[in-house]
């Protein structure tokens, strides 16, 4: 982790390893950095620990923005990194036999879009999705299976929102198997339907709204993710867990 200063008030924090990282900490996903250390600095803020106005994640580097004194933050943060740091290696070891049985159970049969994990998920937000999209072949051929496989396997795995961008309440779903990366298209569409489930990169991603873009489009949901009425405006903020079933 490096911390630097951005103008008077903030500070960014880079997540991404160094070179010279033990093994434990270099494999674990950038995201999963992210996530640890936004989880925590929610947590220390709620408590006391931390003034900030605002704590925003992104792909690779957490803003504090709204700071008193950013030279204190940044010590805290320096004596918080190592916590953050095993809180996240441990998960990261269990999350990677997680994926080895989910990689078995997706090739081995479909359980018509339903997830069983054995778990209680109901702090979970349910997005209902009827697979449908004009990508979804593509998506199948990328990784080898059929679309039954790929429904199995979104509808199988729990998602967390790890930051939200590129429109308001466009949230990004981390918890798919870095294997499983897909490109965006090579030319983006023009305009993309509003409620649209799409892949791109690590990620899986709905669109809030209707607007241009190039990920892989899997399917749509009813869920409305963002009304400027509401507190939040976003339905699926940083840290909310999600998981979709078949519609």
């Amino acid at each position: 982790m490096r911390i630097r200063q951005v103008g008077a008030h903030a500070l960014l924090l880079d997540c991404t390893a160094p070179a010279d990282a033990p093994d434990a900490v270099a494999d674990i996903p950038e995201a999963a950095f992210v996530e640890a250390w936004r989880a925590e600095l929610w947590r220390r803020r709620e408590q006391g620990d931390l003034i900030a106005v605002e704590i925003v994640p992104a792909a690779r580097t957490v803003l504090l923005d709204g700071l008193p004194d950013p030279t204190t933050t940044a010590e805290q943060l320096t004596r918080w990194a190592s916590a953050v740091t095993a809180a996240t290696t441990r998960p990261n070891q269990a999350d990677a036999k997680d994926h080895t049985t989910a990689n078995a159970d997706a090739h081995a049969q479909d359980h018509n879009g339903t997830a069983e994990d054995g778990a209680d998920h109901a702090a979970d937000v349910v997005v209902p999705v009827v697979f449908d999209g004009p990508d979804l072949p593509a998506v199948a051929e990328h990784w080898g299976v059929d679309a039954p496989a790929v429904r199995h396997r979104l509808t199988s795995t729990r998602f967390r929102v790890a930051f939200c961008g590129f429109a308001p309440g466009f949230p990004y779903l981390t918890g798919l198997p870095a294997e499983l990366a897909l490109p965006r298209l090579a030319t983006p569409r023009p305009r993309v339907p509003a409620g649209s489930v799409a892949l791109a990169g690590p990620y899986a991603g709905i669109y809030p709204g209707a607007s241009p873009g190039g990920w892989l489009l899997v399917g749509r949901t009813d869920l409305l993710l963002f009304d400027v009425a509401a507190d939040p405006p976003a339905r699926l903020g940083p840290g909310t867990t999600v998981r979709m079933v078949a519609a």
